[in-house]
């Protein structure tokens, strides 16, 4: 097992060493020392240990840091480590605002600087806090452990799972002597159908699917009841928004959502143009938020189901379950997002899991150490994971089709990704072809304008290309474009004509769908601006609409 961490965090880099140091001598025979020199540099370290399962004793933060001070960082640290003791770094003159953290962030100790000597002023505070840390049982400490194969596409999708939806687990590869010992453990052998997931409590599931998975690590999936005054459909920020709103304001509501909470959204390793965050917030920690804000208020919230069909039943609009089972609700907000497109090569699809990612996998990140990866596409999502997968890879290809990235990628991304030398553009670049053999191996680059094609040695590739709504399931349902996404409001009676199968006198509701009491929110949508800002503020109306549609019902 990988020893717990101790995370210190400074914007000076001599104090940071000093304290590093100073914790390391006493400590580094039974603690990992992690030091960072800002609080969004913590905070993606922090992220990191939480994704491996690994564990957090004590964290110390200097508390004056620009952009984000040691207290502000503490405040957020706790989402992913509530049970971490905490530390503030303070002078003299900070010891009003280190009093006032010990409410704001129930701070463990503030600790003046200079700290010397360290057997009198340091150590003692850290072994009363290691002591109390201990002694409080961390419930995730006994956590899933999955054995697998690096490159197995059924692997990775277990670990990806587990990871979108923040459950604590250790990846073992099969080759290696504890994925070795677990297999033989769980009375398996080498022909056993790999992944094996050996859960906190000692069971174990051989290549489980989401669903399974998903009811033994403490995710729900059945509803409580069988009518809601509102089931949305997708945990994006739209749905979530739409399960904050509408369980905050009385409604009876649930959301279903067929992988993780967060969409899209909840992949992207950071978001910096979100309003209130000025520092930035990563994906999963705004979509934890949200989901901890949607159950509090009661909404419930079932994982890794699918909802495969809608019908209208007099008033009541009826969803059918994969697997059989139905739900019933007097109003819907459909907020199912968008996913990427394939990339059209025929022969990059054996690869999907084993080397081509559709979308950030973060659980891959750390592999990618000293390689060179690919990242196709051209807007926010690509230039995000381009950033994030800088600080592991040797060098990141962005390849565009575009001339560059002006057209769809905001202007702070694209100042970064100049910034970042490891960081290379390719324009009018497309991906032709893939090769391999139990994972990828190679690319074949084609440029858009003269055909000229080029093969370079490729073991990741990570695509963000288009959108494309998943209604394939309101086929015949609903009214949608030819695209696919859905239509509501005003264009549902553009040029004075209304959609046909519309049974009310009055006209829809500006996100109502062409069924009455069925809403749309967020990417789904037809014409919607695909932001998370404007997905969050769909859900939240969506929800007012639901209330008019109630009142006149």
């Amino acid at each position: 097992m990988t020893n717990p961490t101790i995370l210190t965090v400074d914007d000076d880099p001599t104090v940071s060493r000093a304290v590093a140091r100073d914790i390391r001598r006493r400590y580094g025979d039974r603690y990992r020392v992690v030091r960072a020199g800002s609080g969004q540099e913590a905070l993606e370290a922090l992220r990191e240990i939480k994704l491996r399962g690994e564990q957090l004793a004590v964290m110390l933060a200097d508390y004056r840091m620009p952009r984000m001070n040691g207290i502000e960082f503490l405040e957020q640290a706790m989402d992913l480590f509530p049970l971490a003791r905490r530390v503030l770094l303070t002078a003299y003159a900070d010891t009003d605002a280190a009093i006032d953290a010990i409410n704001t962030v129930d701070l463990d100790h503030y600790l003046l600087k200079p700290w010397n000597p360290p057997e009198e002023h340091l150590y003692p505070v850290i072994d009363t806090l290691l002591e109390a840390w201990l002694a409080t049982p961390d419930p995730a400490a006994a956590m899933t452990r999955v054995v697998g194969h690096r490159w197995s596409r059924p692997s990775f999708k277990v670990r990806d799972f587990l990871a979108r939806n923040l459950v604590p687990y250790r990846w073992l590869p099969v080759d290696e002597p504890e994925g070795e010992r677990l297999l033989a453990a769980a009375g398996q052998d080498a022909d056993t159908p790999l992944p094996l997931v050996v859960l906190a409590d000692g069971s174990s599931l051989v290549a489980p699917t989401s669903s399974e998975l998903a009811g033994r690590v403490g995710l729900s999936t059945t509803p409580a009841s069988d009518f809601y005054d509102l089931v949305v459909i997708g945990g994006g920020p739209a749905g979530l928004g739409a399960a904050v709103y509408g369980a905050s304001e009385g409604l009876r509501t649930v959301l279903v959502e067929r992988r993780a909470t967060g969409g899209q959204a909840g992949q992207s390793s950071r978001i910096e143009n979100y309003l209130g965050f000025p520092d930035g917030v990563s994906g999963s920690q705004l979509t934890e938020r949200a989901r901890r804000q949607a159950t509090k208020f009661g909404a419930e919230i079932l994982s890794a189901r699918e909802v495969v069909s809608l019908e209208a039943a007099g008033s009541a609009r009826v969803l059918h379950l994969g697997g059989g089972e139905t739900i019933g609700a007097h109003t819907v907000v459909l907020a199912t997002g968008v996913s990427y497109r394939r990339l059209p090569a025929p022969s990059l699809e054996e690869f999907t899991g084993a080397g081509v990612y559709y979308g950030s996998a973060v659980t891959e990140a750390q592999n990618c150490s000293g390689e060179d990866v690919y990242v196709v596409g051209g807007a926010n999502s690509a230039g995000q994971a381009a950033v994030y997968f800088s600080r592991y890879a040797r060098r990141v290809h962005m390849l565009v089709r575009s001339g560059d990235l002006t057209r769809s990628m905001s202007t702070y991304l694209i100042d970064q990704i100049t910034a970042i030398d490891s960081i290379v553009v390719h324009p009018f670049t497309e991906v032709a072809d893939g090769k391999g053999d139990d994972h990828l191996r190679q690319l074949t680059l084609r440029d858009v304008r003269t055909g000229a094609t080029e093969t370079v040695e490729a073991s990741w590739l990570f695509v963000f290309i288009g959108a494309a709504p998943r209604t394939q399931w309101l086929d015949g349902v609903l009214a949608r474009d030819p695209r696919g996404f859905v239509v509501t409001g005003p264009d549902l009676v553009a040029g004075g004509k209304r959609v046909a199968g519309w049974s009310l006198p009055r006209d829809p509701y500006h996100l109502e769908s062409s069924v009455p009491g069925v809403f749309a929110a967020g990417d789904v949508r037809a014409e919607s601006v695909k932001r998370v800002a404007s997905a969050v503020g769909e859900g939240a109306m969506a929800v007012s609409l639901a209330h008019r549609y109630l009142e006149a019902q």
